[in-house]
């Protein structure tokens, strides 16, 4: 049902009234405010309050997701994870295998016309 909400709320550019949100999916009204605190605390949604003929409801829009929903794809190159994240060795960096290989595989993702992480062009 959660997935639903969603969708309905995506599908309204201007987003929707939450009395008009529970009535679409027919639902209760408390069944729907759960639903509402759970797209909140997931940051999916946001909610405004408004009055719609004189009653307080809430406008729920949803939220903007960047085009790249993975936080951790700035740090990969093509399946590996960038080593010095987090590493503890106490390396040269110019003769660390690990980095050599990540580094490899970052100019190969690029060469071979694979799209480029945001660590790619940095």
């Amino acid at each position: 049902m959660i997935e639903e909400a969603l969708e309905y709320i995506r599908s309204n550019p201007d987003g929707v009234l939450q009395s008009d949100l529970w009535k679409a999916l027919g639902i209760d009204s408390r069944k729907c405010s759960r639903i509402v605190a759970k797209l909140l605390k997931d940051g999916l949604i946001t909610r405004e309050e408004e009055l719609a003929d004189g009653v307080r409801t809430y406008r729920l829009r949803a939220v903007e997701r960047p085009e790249c929903t993975d936080r951790f794809t700035p740090l990969m190159a093509s399946d590996i994870f960038d080593p010095c994240a987090g590493c503890t060795d106490e390396c040269v960096p110019e003769r660390c295998p690990k980095l050599s290989e990540w580094l490899f595989a970052l100019a190969f993702s690029k060469s071979s016309g694979e799209k480029p992480h945001a660590a790619a062009s940095l």
